[in-house]
C-alpha cells in the first residue's frame, strides 16, 4: 500500500467510503434523504479532502459546520454522537484498507477532530 498522494487517491478513498456509508443501516437513511446528486456530492467531498490534505490546493469553498447543522435540521434533528462515531469508524477503516503513511494518518486525525467539532455544533443547535 502507498500513501495518499493525489486527487485520484482521494477520489478512490471518498468513493470507497461512500459505498460503505450507503450500505450502513445507521448512516444510509440520513445520507439518502439529503443527497440528491451523488456524483456532485462525491466531487465536492473530494474537493474538501484535497483542500484539507494538500493545503496548497484550494478547490473547496463551503461551510461544513453550517451544512451539517442544516442537514440535521432537515432530517428532524435525529443526528446523535453514534452517527459521527460510525462515520469515523467507516472513514478510518476505509483509509486503512487503501492507504498507509503520513497523509493517511493526517486524514484520520483531521476527521476525528472535525467529527467531534461538528457533533458538538449539531448538539448545540438541537438544544438551543
Amino acid at each position: 500500500m502507498k500513501d495518499i498522494e493525489s486527487r485520484k487517491d482521494i477520489s478512490l478513498l471518498v468513493r470507497t467510503f461512500y459505498q460503505q456509508v450507503r450500505k450502513d443501516s445507521l448512516l444510509a437513511p440520513v445520507f439518502e434523504e439529503v443527497i440528491e446528486d451523488w456524483e456532485h456530492h462525491l466531487e465536492r467531498i473530494t474537493d474538501f479532502w484535497e483542500t484539507n490534505l494538500f493545503l496548497s490546493i484550494h478547490k473547496y469553498h463551503g461551510n461544513p459546520l453550517e451544512t451539517h447543522v442544516n442537514v440535521d435540521d432537515e432530517v428532524g434533528n435525529i443526528i446523535v454522537q453514534q452517527h459521527f462515531s460510525r462515520w469515523l469508524l467507516i472513514w478510518t477503516n476505509t483509509i486503512d484498507s487503501l492507504f498507509v503513511g503520513d497523509k493517511a494518518h493526517t486524514a484520520k486525525m483531521r476527521a476525528r477532530k472535525m467529527g467531534t467539532y461538528l457533533f458538538m455544533k449539531v448538539f448545540e443547535n438541537q438544544h438551543k
